[in-house]
C-alpha cells in the first residue's frame, strides 16, 4: 500500500484527533490556539478549525504543526479576513502524518469533504462521465457510466460532458460495432434489433458474430481508448487492401466505414486537438472581479475529450498560484490523474503537489508550464476560454443578485434570500403520486440540492393536494431539523415558494407549525391565473392581504422560471416512474428468477399470465425450473 492512501483511509474515519494533544481549556481565539501549540509535536500533519457551534472554519496543512500553528497565536500579523477566523476558533483537532505528501493529500480530502468557510475551495457539484467498457461478460457491453465505479471493467476518462461521452460511444459503435444493450436484453433477443441494421451492432445476441470475433471488434476497441489507434489504423488500412485484392469488396467498404468513423475522433471535428501527448489534462486560471475561473481540458488518448469551467470560492485576496494549487490537489482527489498536468501559473507548492499527485497515481506526474510551442499554444486557448466564461458568470451575477434584490423588496423578507426552496406535487388521479422541490440561489439553480417525495401515507385520499403538501413538509423539515438543526448553516431556506393557492398555504403553515417551525422560514404561495394565464398569478403570504404583480416586472419571469423548473421537475420525475412501473414484468419481483429463467418461462407459457395461472407441474417443465423453485413461482401467484 502506498502512502497515498493513507490519508483516503484516515479522512473516511471521522474528526481522530491525535493522542499527542490533549483537549485544550476553555478558551477562545489565540488564547486557545497558544494553548495546543504546548502540547504540538513538530511533525508534519493536517489541523482542523472549529467555532463554537462544530462547524470547520479552516483545513490546514503543515510539515511541522508546531510552528504553523504557532502563527495564528499572533493575530496583528494576519489579514483582516484570517485575523477574523482566529478569534471565531473554538475548537481544534489534528491528524499527525508520515510526511508533508501525505498531509497535503488529507488536507485535500477534508476540504472537499468539509468544505470549510476559509478555504480555497473547489465548487464541483456533479461526477465526470466515463465510458465502461464491461468485460465480465462473454460479448463485452460498451456503456456510459457516471457515479462510483464499482462496475468490473475498464473505465476511460474522465469526459469533460455527458455530449462528450456520446459522441464517443457513437463513434465506437460506428467503427467497432459492439453493443450497448443491458444483459437481461441481450439475453431475450431472438433476431437481431435495429442497431444491427444500421451496422451499429455486430449482434453477438443472435449469433450473427462469433463470440471470438467479437472479442476481437472488443480488443480493437480497447487499443484505440488507450491511445494506440496509429497502429490499429494501420493494420486494418492493410486489411481492406487485403481484402480488396482478394474482390471481397463487402468486407473492404466495411473496414473503410470503420476507419472513417475512427478517423472522425482522431482526425479533428475540435478546434483543439494535442498532436505533441497521448494523455494531459490543461488547467488554465483566469481571474477578475475578486472571483476566478479555472478551464480544464481533458486530452486522453490523443484525443480532445472535452472540457469544462469551475469556479474556486476564495478570498479577493487570493493569488492566481494560490487558488490554482489548491484547485488541483482537490480536484485529484478522487479522479484519475494524467501523466501531464499543464498549468498557466506558479505554484506556491509545486514540487510538494508533484510528489503528492504522483504517490496517489502510483506513476510518475509532471506539471508544467509550457513556455512555447503547440501545449502554450492549447494553454492560451484554455486561459481564452477561462476568460470569457468568467465574464459570463460575473454578467450573470450580477442579473441574479439584482432579482433577488427584487424579491426581498416585494415580498417583505429579512434579507435577501440566499436559498430558495419550490415545491410542487404530482400524481394521474393520485396514482404514482409524487412529491418534490427544487433549489435557487444566488449561483442559479442548484440541482444537486434537488429532492423527490414518494407520497407513503395510507391515510392519504388520492388525489388530495393538500395531504400530500402536508407529508411533503413534515418528512422534510422533520428531517432537516434533526441532521442539521443550526439555520445558520445554508441548508435552510430562507423563502419557500408554493405551487398553488390559499388552501395549499394553509396546508403548508399547519405542517411546519406541526413540526415545531413557526415563523422562522418565509412562505410565499402562487395560485394560476385566470384561464392558467401566466403573468396573472395571484401570491399569497402569512398575514398579508393576497395581492399581484405587473405581468411583464422581471422578478414575475424569474418567479415563473422557478415555478416551472419545479413542475418539470415533479413532473418528469413522476412520468419516470409510472413508465418504470408500465415496464415491470410481474416475474421480476420471484428471487431466484433471473433473464435466462425469465425468458424461458415467458417463452413456454407465452405470458406473465400464463405463467400466474400455470401449475407447479407445469411450472417445473420448464426448462431451468426446479421443483423447489416451481412451487416459488406457483406460492407467489397464489399465495
Amino acid at each position: 500500500m502506498s502512502k497515498a492512501d493513507k490519508p483516503d483511509r484516515t479522512a473516511k474515519t471521522g474528526f481522530d484527533a491525535s493522542p499527542d494533544v490533549a483537549a485544550a481549556p476553555d478558551k477562545n481565539g489565540a488564547a486557545l490556539i497558544a494553548d495546543y501549540v504546548k502540547r504540538l509535536p513538530g511533525k508534519p500533519g493536517v489541523y482542523r478549525m472549529f467555532d463554537s457551534a462544530g462547524t470547520v472554519l479552516y483545513v490546514g496543512k503543515a510539515k511541522n504543526l508546531k510552528k504553523r500553528v504557532t502563527s495564528y497565536t499572533k493575530t496583528n500579523r494576519h489579514p483582516t479576513r484570517i485575523s477574523r477566523m482566529i478569534r471565531a476558533t473554538a475548537a481544534m483537532e489534528f491528524v499527525i502524518t508520515e510526511s508533508e505528501t501525505e498531509a497535503l493529500l488529507l488536507e485535500a480530502n477534508y476540504i472537499k469533504k468539509l468544505k470549510p468557510r476559509y478555504n480555497i475551495l473547489l465548487r464541483d457539484d456533479k461526477s465526470f462521465p466515463y465510458i465502461l467498457m464491461r468485460q465480465s461478460h462473454p460479448a463485452a457491453q460498451l456503456k456510459k457510466h457516471r457515479g462510483a465505479r464499482n462496475i468490473k471493467g475498464d473505465y476511460y476518462g474522465p469526459f469533460a460532458s455527458a455530449g462528450a461521452v456520446n459522441r464517443t460511444v457513437d463513434t465506437l459503435q460506428r467503427a467497432f460495432r459492439l453493443r450497448t444493450c443491458s444483459d437481461s436484453i441481450y439475453e431475450a433477443r431472438t433476431r437481431p434489433c435495429m442497431l444491427h441494421q444500421i451496422k451499429r451492432c455486430a449482434a453477438p445476441c443472435t449469433g450473427e458474430i462469433s463470440l471470438e470475433d467479437y472479442e476481437q471488434l472488443a480488443n480493437d476497441a480497447t487499443d484505440f481508448l488507450r491511445g494506440k489507434s496509429k497502429d490499429l489504423q494501420e493494420r486494418m488500412t492493410r486489411d481492406m487492401g487485403q481484402a480488396a485484392k482478394a474482390q471481397n469488396y463487402e468486407k473492404a467498404g466495411e473496414i473503410r466505414d470503420r476507419l472513417r468513423a475512427m478517423a472522425r475522433v482522431t482526425g479533428g471535428g475540435s478546434a483543439i486537438n494535442a498532436g505533441t501527448f497521448l494523455e494531459a489534462d490543461i488547467a488554465a486560471i483566469h481571474m477578475g472581479g475578486g472571483q476566478s475561473c479555472v478551464q480544464v481540458f481533458f486530452f486522453r488518448a490523443g484525443q480532445n475529450w472535452g472540457n469544462r469551467a469551475f469556479f474556486p470560492r476564495h478570498s479577493k485576496d487570493a493569488t492566481r498560484g494560490e487558488v490554482l494549487d489548491a484547485f488541483l490537489a482537490q480536484f485529484y482527489a478522487d479522479k484519475p490523474i494524467p501523466k501531464h498536468i499543464f498549468v498557466n501559473a506558479e505554484l506556491p507548492n509545486h514540487d510538494l503537489l508533484e510528489k503528492a499527485l504522483s504517490e496517489r497515481a502510483d506513476r510518475r506526474i509532471s506539471i508544467l508550464k509550457p513556455q512555447r510551442g503547440e501545449k502554450k499554444q492549447i494553454l492560451d486557448s484554455a486561459e481564452k476560454n477561462a476568460e470569457e466564461a468568467l465574464t459570463r458568470k460575473l454578467a450573470e451575477k450580477a442579473s441574479q443578485d439584482k432579482l433577488l434584490t427584487g424579491l426581498q423588496e416585494i415580498f417583505a423578507l429579512p434579507k435577501k434570500p440566499g436559498r430558495i426552496e419550490v415545491y410542487d406535487n404530482s400524481h394521474i388521479q393520485g396514482t404514482n403520486a409524487i412529491g418534490a422541490f427544487i433549489v435557487a440561489g444566488p449561483e442559479g439553480f442548484i440541482k444537486r440540492e434537488y429532492r423527490t417525495f414518494n407520497i407513503k401515507d395510507v391515510s392519504t385520499e388520492p388525489g388530495d393536494d393538500y395531504a400530500m403538501m402536508r407529508e411533503v413538509m413534515r418528512r422534510r423539515f422533520s428531517r432537516l431539523m434533526k441532521d442539521d438543526p443550526s439555520q445558520a448553516s445554508g441548508k435552510w431556506p430562507d423563502l419557500l415558494l408554493i405551487d398553488g393557492g390559499k388552501g395549499q398555504l394553509s396546508s403548508v403553515m399547519e405542517a411546519l407549525h406541526e413540526v415545531g417551525i413557526s415563523d422562522e422560514i418565509s412562505v410565499v404561495s402562487i395560485a394560476k391565473g385566470p384561464d392558467r394565464n401566466a403573468g396573472r398569478e395571484t401570491f399569497f403570504m402569512p398575514g398579508r392581504d393576497s395581492f399581484t404583480l405587473p405581468p411583464t416586472a422581471a422578478v414575475m419571469y424569474y418567479l415563473q422560471r422557478l415555478r416551472d423548473e419545479a413542475h418539470r421537475f415533479a413532473i418528469g420525475t413522476h412520468r419516470a416512474r409510472r413508465s418504470k412501473q408500465m415496464v415491470k414484468n410481474p416475474l421480476d419481483g420471484i428471487g431466484g428468477v433471473g433473464p435466462r429463467r425469465k425468458k424461458a418461462l415467458l417463452a413456454h407459457f407465452g405470458s406473465a399470465k400464463g405463467v400466474k395461472g400455470a401449475s407447479v407441474a407445469e411450472l417445473s417443465q420448464v426448462e431451468g425450473v426446479s421443483d423447489s423453485l416451481a412451487q416459488k413461482v406457483y406460492g407467489y401467484f397464489n399465495a
